[in-house]
């Protein structure tokens, strides 16, 4: 086998990180709006200044209740900015960066202002605030996974290389080579939908943590666990190799499926519409199962036993043409 690894050009990815801005401008908004309503909903149990600053244990410097409602939001305002030079001017050198910078910096904010609020909650002055210790330790925690996660999750640069040489149903594979092929997809407003499903679960968690309103932790629970379901299927990335086919879910490649050539019987490109396929995200019917995340083609994969999985993605025509070459090859090899 040569050491060398054929790529099998794929179409230009259909916007894999298109959704990125509008998800982060949606959670831009987000956070800017919990760093405001926060304080300002526990207006009428809050002292007038608030603690704003610790030393050690005890309280040693506050703010009005506006400043305290504005400054943060200031200094948010000023990370989304700095993500967005990141973004425009060293997105190929860091393409993770934009998005850690924000996931990190809205943690940070909104765990501070809702430790603030919660210190100072039911106080009559603002030296009577109680201790910051615990949450100073679980806002540093989570601020480090979650500029972690994103950053992992949004490292990977959009290629974008543009189709070159013949297309058609079969590709011959010359002996001993191998080869992949790569293509991405995802829908937009299926991320949108997870951001502010996201950000519902957040504002619910904080505003219960902060004492504000009754544990709705059902709530929480509910609203985070659709916020991944639709995150999970809003994206796609999709790989063929000589070991067959990968479909990885999500911004993660997380869930992910595999089928072996020797599992396949046969592929295809199918062009579906989302009313074919009952909806958009993960449809089962009677058509199998199809992850819909734009109308057009679909790389449709029949398994030996019969059973159907299609999902949106570009340059399905020349996936479904090297799977079939490798499923015959794997049915010599047997035969």
């Amino acid at each position: 086998m040569n050491d060398s690894e054929p790529v099998v050009p794929t179409a230009t990815e259909r916007g894999p990180r298109r959704g990125g801005p509008w998800a982060a401008a949606a959670f831009a908004a987000g956070v800017l709006g919990l760093l405001v309503a926060l304080p300002l909903a526990a207006a009428d149990r809050l002292p007038d200044p608030v603690a704003t600053h610790w030393s050690g244990s005890r309280p040693d410097g506050s703010m009005s209740l506006t400043a305290a409602a504005l400054f943060p939001a200031v200094i948010w305002l000023g990370l989304v900015a700095l993500a967005a030079v990141v973004r425009r001017f060293r997105s190929r050198q860091a393409p993770g960066a934009p998005g850690a910078i924000l996931a990190a910096g809205g943690v940070l904010l909104s765990g501070a202002q809702a430790s603030i609020v919660h210190a100072n909650l039911d106080r009559a002055r603002w030296q009577d605030a109680a201790s910051m210790d615990a949450w100073v330790i679980l806002i540093v925690l989570t601020t480090g996974a979650a500029g972690l996660v994103t950053w992992l999750a949004t490292r990977t640069p959009a290629t974008g290389t543009a189709p070159t040489g013949p297309r058609g149903p079969v590709m011959t594979l010359p002996a001993g080579e191998r080869v992949v092929w790569l293509s991405r997809a995802s829908n937009v407003w299926m991320q949108l939908a997870a951001a502010v499903l996201g950000l519902g679960a957040a504002g619910t968690a904080l505003a219960g943590a902060t004492g504000l309103t009754p544990g709705h932790w059902s709530l929480t629970t509910t609203l985070a666990i659709l916020a991944l379901t639709v995150l999970a299927c809003s994206s796609v990335q999709a790989r063929v190799t000589t070991k067959g086919l990968d479909i990885g879910f999500g911004p993660f490649g997380w869930p992910r499926r595999h089928w072996s050539p020797a599992d396949i019987g046969a592929a295809r490109a199918e062009r579906r519409t989302a009313a074919q396929a009952g909806g958009w995200g993960y449809r089962v019917n009677g058509l199998g199962t199809t992850l819909m995340l734009r109308g057009g083609d679909c790389l449709v994969v029949e398994s030996r036993q019969g059973h159907r999985f299609a999902v949106s993605v570009d340059d399905a025509e020349r996936g479904a043409a090297l799977l079939d070459s490798l499923a015959e090859r794997a049915k010599a090899t047997t035969a």
